[in-house]
């Protein structure tokens, strides 16, 4: 969830940084500029004064007054010239010079016309077109000197834009680098908002894995996160209190139904074997009562047995798996011989794994019984025990009629058994018993097809210790 959940958020914060950073952008650019163009006002302003009463064209026209005049702005223009490397100067409405450093056409640039056609309006260039960090042109400022309501001449400056530029430039860096460390604190945050979300959600979905395996103890520990998912949080608890304590009841009823009943069905069959010596020796019917009087009691003591495997709380130990298969197959060899079917070793000798070593041993008998029991004389049921990376499997595989595959999805169920097997003895308990005691271990079993004949049971155990809830 967080692969899908983060991409968004930081796509969203890069979407805001963004759209913030480029106004800002434009705005740093504009107020560098707008310097550059209040100082080149106020320079103009200077030049203004000197230009405002040089009225005559020619010097020798004029008065000794306005020659003195003419020579200090001059001398000003060049002096600005030398030492800012601006050119500046006056010029007359019809673009004629006035004074000039150096001499040059403020109307060579269509920025340089369009400022001097506004003065010639009696409009200042307070707002030059704005030059950008990419573009070379010179910045060109103009203002009108007026004299009794007429424009007489235009004051105008051409600016190199190098320095600005750079300025503008740098700003920018600097603003990118903001806008970097702001967007890592928004990953940051970004990620620590969503372990704060989710982690609730992880432990919500592992305690759901937990109780869905068997491990009905599993509860999740209050933590952070919003108050959504801590409410969710203690109805999860609440619901896995209420299913514990509904099937520690029925576990319970079995338990003891099992066990109340073990009494009374043990009468009934003392005085059935009783009435069997009253009755002429070979009586089909007290025979019969008799077989099925031992089945219930066989099922009796499945169940009493699969209540015993539910409630069981172990503690898995590394065990020596390949020795505790021998160990069983040894214990199952005579009834394999005495109905001709052989038990094969196959796979590692010597492999450990992480199981509850009682709770191993029946549910391999499980497995070996009902192995031994669908395989026909003359068949084989053949073991074998394997390490496969994190996890130690035990395959059971007998020869005998094997599943469907609508009958493999049910195979292990209670009380589940084959219509094609109803005369095969058992209770349809004993992979359900073997799947229970296998789960509280923290293993598992598996069914598939034998090829070419017959059902393959997996059981599975863990290599490594099983981490703790």
């Amino acid at each position: 969830m967080r692969t899908r959940l983060l991409p968004l958020l930081i796509m969203l914060m890069a979407g805001i940084l963004l759209a913030l950073a480029v106004p800002l952008a434009e705005r740093i650019a504009q107020q560098d500029q707008q310097h550059v163009v209040v100082d080149r006002m106020d320079d103009i302003a200077r030049f203004a004064s000197l230009g405002l009463y040089v009225t005559s064209r020619e010097e020798s026209e004029a008065s000794a007054e306005e020659r003195d005049r003419r020579r200090a702005l001059k001398q000003e223009l060049e002096k600005y010239y030398t030492v800012y490397g601006i050119k500046a100067g006056v010029f007359y409405r019809d673009r004629g010079e006035m004074e000039a450093a150096p001499t040059w056409d403020p109307t060579g640039t269509p920025e340089g016309a369009r400022a001097f056609d506004e003065a010639l309006a009696s409009r200042r260039s307070h707002d030059p077109r704005q030059v950008w960090p990419w573009q070379s042109r010179p910045l060109t400022v103009a203002s009108p000197i007026v004299r009794d309501g007429d424009v007489v001449a235009v004051v105008v400056t051409e600016s190199p834009t190098d320095k600005m530029r750079r300025r503008i430039l740098v700003g920018w860096l600097w603003l990118a680098a903001g806008i970097g460390a702001a967007m890592l604190v928004g990953v940051a945050a970004a990620f620590r908002l969503t372990s704060w979300v989710l982690r609730p959600v992880r432990i919500l979905d592992k305690a759901t894995h937990d109780i869905a395996t068997g491990r009905l103890k599993s509860r999740v520990a209050a933590s952070g996160g919003p108050p959504e998912l801590q409410r969710l949080t203690r109805s999860f608890n609440e619901m896995a209190d209420n299913v514990e304590d509904v099937l520690e009841q029925q576990r319970a009823f079995v338990a003891d139904a099992s066990h109340q009943l073990r009494n009374p069905l043990a009468a009934l069959l003392l005085r059935i074997e009783l009435l069997k010596l009253e009755l002429p020796e070979g009586n089909e019917e007290i025979a019969s009562v008799q077989a099925e009087g031992k089945r219930l009691a066989e099922v009796l003591d499945d169940l009493l047995g699969l209540a015993l495997a539910e409630h069981a709380t172990v503690t898995p130990r590394l065990t020596d798996v390949a020795a505790l298969v021998d160990e069983r197959m040894a214990a199952w060899g005579p009834l394999a011989a005495e109905k001709g079917v052989g038990l094969e070793r196959a796979g590692n000798g010597a492999v450990t794994g992480w199981a509850d070593a009682v709770g191993l041993s029946s549910a391999l008998d499980a497995v070996i019984d009902n192995a031994l029991k669908f395989t026909p004389s003359g068949g084989t049921v053949q073991v074998a025990v394997a390490a496969r990376g994190d996890e130690v499997t035990v395959g059971v595989a007998d020869g005998g009629p094997g599943l469907t595959e609508e009958e493999l999805a049910r195979v292990g169920d209670r009380f589940w058994r084959s219509g094609r097997h109803q005369n095969v003895k058992g209770s349809g308990l004993g992979l359900s018993i073997a799947r229970s005691l296998l789960a509280a271990g923290g293993g598992r079993i598996a069914f598939t097809a034998n090829e070419p004949r017959g059902l393959r049971v997996t059981v599975t155990v863990p290599r490594t210790e099983p981490a703790g809830d």
